[in-house]
């Protein structure tokens, strides 16, 4: 057994390994960038190295660098993660090279199913189910476009080389198709370096069921299935294990097919067979095909956990220092129900963006298990996926993990940076999830129902933040020193909604909340307030905002009343940055013609490309930014000329 490992990777999965090593009694190494030097991560880990920039490329890709710093602090191994480096064969190869040891498989298993075409022909001569569709090499617009006609519309185009949804495009009908393999391809080159693409059988009702596999490098057992159903833009959201409506007969099917699956190539470690299921007459052993396999340990690892009582890093570490599975098939077994929700920040309104913060409030419910990377005080950077932490629960059933999620999710608080907590609040109370009749389209679906903006109305909600914002902090005793009045007016406002109060400071654990239609009466017994007897929202005041945790978070801006804001007629002239980001491209110049909906730019920014749009027709004024600037959220990139008044 090793007695010191490396964690190549950063964020919550860093500090879960990390946990697991500590429990096995083993020493931990972490690396970190310039943006990483206070993260959590870091501070869990015995040793730290410093590896470079912010930007992954700068850091925690830097292949060369990590296994320099393994060797620096006497690792003998390096555990991957996931993401970054985790299904890099050549660093695989050079882990080796420098007489160290890789947490996962082998590079020859990672470039076997690298690509989307090879491994699906892999798998056929395996015996493992395959979509109907085109994997070969002949990559001319006319050939494919003729496989695609053969395979029957609607057809996917996919990235050979994809991942994330990114290179991936539906067409319904054969007129659609060049349009949409043009920029299937386009997207694929710039995220992967790789433009070719193979043609699939889109199914009706798909739902995204995979199989959890571990190998020692000859045999392979499996750890039965989740579901990943629940998706926006190919994103997973909430996860679940076992599958809702799941049959003996299908769950043998899969599991056999993801064992010869994983025997077929000789993996060694953790891996995930992902599967698309055709839910549209129930869920039957002939009705899943192989879509792709993650060399590696997935994100939603937890729930399965959950259900077989299995600690997942524990086994890799185990099976790479050359002991063999612990178990056998026949010892595992599936004991209740699991759900994980991945907890963002991401403004949803608008479109789920990513979003950066700093997290001047952070808790978690004590009866869930939250896996996090990071810690109240900490900054949410522009330069990673904006996760917060996974939320995960366990119960006997699925009705009564579900409830355990909903409950685990309306006691997560999270202030100082919008969430995606709403909008799983919402997935986890919808009726269709709840009665399991889910597939990948019911988030787009009922988009509209999920992402509600709830108002606060005159409720406790607002009263709770007129009271925090009238305190100067726990235990104020304000209004009984010579600066404060006894009453005072406390403007707030929930967005572009004012609300209007006075608060009447009566003693330390007394106040007056005086509304345009009555008082309510704010007493505080026992650390908590209660608003005319009934307990109050907890809620926390921090600098000009105030946060009220209930309807899974609202935010409140304490309004200066000298600060006014005039956009001096400009609205619609200045397109700027949603968020911190990297401007990967521009399609205008000064004095150019655009029409409303035109994409002027895309940014990148947390992994994923965000297109600028022309909010009116116009002609551009100046473009102020060129590709490969960095700016931050609110610059102005590009500025169109005033609009003549009639």
């Amino acid at each position: 057994m090793f007695d010191t490992i490396l964690i190549a990777n950063r964020g919550e999965i860093a500090c879960r390994v990390m946990e697991t090593a500590r429990a096995m009694g083993l020493r931990t190494v972490a690396v970190y960038s310039d943006a990483d030097a206070g993260a959590k991560h870091v501070a869990m880990a015995d040793a730290a190295v410093y590896i470079g920039g912010p930007a992954p490329a700068e850091s925690y890709l830097k292949g060369d660098r990590i296994i320099a710093a393994a060797l620096e602090t006497g690792a003998q191994a390096i555990h991957p993660g996931y993401g970054f480096l985790s299904e890099n064969p050549d660093f695989v190869d050079a882990v080796a090279a420098a007489g160290l040891t890789f947490i996962g498989p082998s590079a020859d298993a990672i470039r076997a199913m690298g690509l989307k075409d090879a491994a699906k022909r892999l798998m056929e001569e395996a015996g493992v189910p395959v979509v109907p569709g085109y994997h070969g090499d002949n990559q001319d617009p006319e050939h494919l476009a003729g496989a695609a006609e053969a395979i029957g519309y609607p057809v996917l185009i996919k990235a050979v080389a994809g991942g994330g949804g990114k290179g991936m495009r539906r067409v319904e009908r054969p007129a659609d198709f060049r349009a949409a393999l043009d920029s299937a391809r386009a997207e694929a080159r710039t995220a992967f370096g790789n433009d070719a693409v193979l043609i699939e059988k889109y199914v009706s009702k798909p739902r995204h069921i995979e199989v959890q596999v571990f190998g020692d490098g000859t045999s392979a057992v499996h750890l039965f299935e989740r579901d990943c159903s629940l998706q926006r833009r190919h994103q997973k959201v909430i996860e679940e294990a076992p599958a809702p409506g799941m049959t003996d007969a299908m769950r043998a099917a899969m599991g056999q097919a993801a064992v010869r699956a994983a025997e077929a190539i000789g993996y060694k470690g953790a891996g995930t067979i992902e599967f698309i299921v055709d839910a549209s007459r129930g869920l039957r052993p002939d009705g899943f095909w192989f879509m792709e396999m993650n060399t590696r340990l997935q994100v939603e690892h937890p729930v399965t956990e959950a259900i077989t009582g299995v600690d997942l890093v524990e086994w890799q570490i185990r099976v790479a220092a050359g002991e063999a599975l612990p178990v056998t098939q026949a010892d595992l077994s599936v004991t209740g129900h699991a759900f994980e929700a991945r907890l963002y920040a991401e403004d949803v309104p608008k479109g789920f963006l990513p979003a950066t913060g700093r997290l001047a409030h952070l808790a978690f419910p004590a009866d869930a298990r939250s896996d996090s990377g990071v810690r109240p005080g900490d900054a949410i950077s522009p330069w990673y996926d904006p996760m917060i932490a996974k939320i995960i629960v366990h119960g006997p059933t699925r009705a009564v993990a579900l409830k355990r999620l909903e409950r685990a999710l309306a006691q997560t608080e999270v202030g100082g940076t919008v969430t995606n907590l709403a909008f799983l609040g919402a997935l986890a109370a919808h009726e269709g999830f709840a009665a399991g009749d889910v597939d990948t389209g019911l988030i787009e679906r009922d988009l509209g129902v999920l992402v509600r903006d709830a108002a606060p109305g005159p409720t406790d909600i607002a009263w709770a933040a007129i009271v925090a914002a009238g305190l100067d902090g726990p235990g104020s005793d304000a209004g009984f020193t010579l600066w404060h009045p006894l009453r005072r007016a406390v403007p707030l406002a929930r967005g572009e909604e004012p609300i209007a109060a006075e608060v009447e400071v009566l003693g330390a654990e007394a106040i007056d909340v005086h509304l345009v239609d009555g008082i309510v009466q704010a007493r505080r017994a026992g650390g908590a307030w209660r608003l005319d007897g009934a307990p109050a929202p907890r809620a926390a005041r921090v600098g000009a905002q105030v946060f009220v945790f209930a309807r899974h978070g609202m935010t409140f801006d304490i309004v200066d009343p000298l600060d006014r804001v005039s956009t001096g007629g400009a609205a619609g002239n200045v397109i700027e940055a949603p968020m911190p980001g990297l401007v990967k491209a521009v399609f205008t110049q000064a004095g150019q013609q655009v029409a409303r909906g035109d994409r002027l730019a895309i940014l990148e920014a947390m992994k994923m490309e965000h297109s600028l749009i022309a909010a009116r027709d116009g002609i551009v004024a100046e473009v102020l930014v060129t590709p490969g600037t960095q700016v931050e959220a609110g610059a102005a990139l590009i500025r169109l000329q005033e609009e003549e008044k009639a």
